[in-house]
């Protein structure tokens, strides 16, 4: 029961990351300054991709869960698959987001790797 919420809260945890992602996309993209359309529209694409990419994992994980249980050798399968993916993203803001004055991409790291370790207690507990 305890592996099933730390699951669940990790979904909820990474969804709204995800979503906080890709609200202020337009507002992050203006911050660049007078750059051209063409890198504009390069920048809202890998910035909707990383906050739709992070929903998709919440939303995966709350599936297999929600369909299958914590306990079935495909959903285990899918918590390590989607955990090590947060770990790589995580390290991938470590040395790059983290590394600007941005709050929130400073707290990238944390959160994904938060996440990842959530999911992998639902999986050992």
């Amino acid at each position: 029961m305890l592996n099933t919420i730390l699951l669940y809260i990790g979904c909820g945890i990474i969804c709204v990351w995800g979503i906080a992602h890709i609200a202020p996309t337009k507002k992050m993209v203006a911050g660049f300054g007078k750059i051209s359309d063409e890198n504009k529209k390069i920048i809202t694409m890998e910035w909707i991709a990383e906050g739709l990419t992070l929903i998709f994992l919440g939303a995966l994980v709350f599936l297999v869960t929600f369909f299958g249980g914590p306990q079935e050798s495909i959903s285990v399968v899918v918590y390590w698959a989607c955990a090590g993916m947060l770990v790589v993203m995580a390290v991938l803001s470590l040395f790059t987001g983290a590394k600007t004055s941005i709050i929130p991409m400073k707290l990238c790291p944390v959160v994904k790797s938060m996440t990842a370790v959530l999911f992998l207690l639902g999986i050992l507990l």
